[in-house]
């Protein structure tokens, strides 16, 4: 089993680090982490350390003898998702899963046709919880590199995103539009992939023509249609076993 991956404010270069506050007391009172276990310290920006526990002292402190710092490079063809607020908790689980797949950015859209809003205080606190979801997940998947979960965007400002992409791709399955199968869509050697997933009730004609007039090309995934909370995760697998990061 990989080592697990605790997040610090900045990557030591050793020989040694103490690992405490909420992330030690993970590792010592959760993890029950003991001396001779190997551990990976990283700022969820893409730097890491590999490390072995050398003590463990009271709930919250955990004794790390650094071995060895690691860069781990950006992607050739960054992938980012646009997605659509969906309801309830299915934000979390599309940050979660997409996270866990290997997404590279996620933006939130307020879609004309989302029941859920981010107004005030409670977008704030939304978008809080869809960053702290990324970082987790980051941790379980064993990333070293965390997706950026940027503020919520309008659907001006994801058309003016699009229009910047080597490839923008919106998901759709509406029959009267036709659209070509995501995993014929020509993708760039390098560069970045904006595709946009839409919210339960679909993009919208009007939201549609915004995105096309952009450079956007509509793209189904298959024959049968998923959730807005799904939709991202199937479509980031899709691209990344395309462009050989998952080789």
């Amino acid at each position: 089993m990989t080592a697990p991956v605790f997040v610090v404010e900045e990557v030591p270069a050793g020989p040694e680090f103490t690992l405490d506050g909420p992330e030690g007391r993970h590792a010592v009172s959760v993890k029950r982490l003991n001396p001779g276990e190997d551990v990976v310290l990283t700022d969820g920006r893409g730097r890491w350390a590999e490390g072995v526990v050398k003590s463990a002292e009271g709930k919250d402190r955990l004794v790390v003898a650094v071995s060895g710092v690691f860069e781990e490079p950006e992607p050739a063809v960054r992938i980012t998702v646009v997605q659509a607020l969906p309801k309830g908790d299915r934000g979390e689980l599309a940050v979660e899963t997409m996270t866990e797949t290997g997404v590279d950015a996620i933006v939130p859209w307020q879609a004309s046709r989302c029941i859920t809003q981010w107004r005030g205080e409670r977008g704030a606190k939304s978008l809080a919880k869809w960053r702290a979801t990324a970082r987790e997940a980051g941790k379980q998947s064993r990333r070293v590199r965390f997706p950026e979960v940027a503020e919520a965007l309008s659907t001006k400002q994801v058309a003016a995103l699009l229009a910047d992409a080597d490839l923008a791709v919106v998901l759709h399955e509406d029959r009267d539009t036709p659209s070509d199968a995501l995993a014929t869509a020509p993708l760039p050697a390098a560069g970045s992939v904006v595709l946009v997933v839409g919210p339960e009730g679909g993009v919208s004609p009007e939201e549609l023509a915004v995105f096309a007039a952009a450079g956007a090309h509509p793209y189904r995934l298959g024959p049968s249609v998923l959730r807005t909370s799904t939709a991202g995760t199937a479509a980031t697998a899709v691209l990344l076993a395309r462009t050989g990061r998952w080789s």
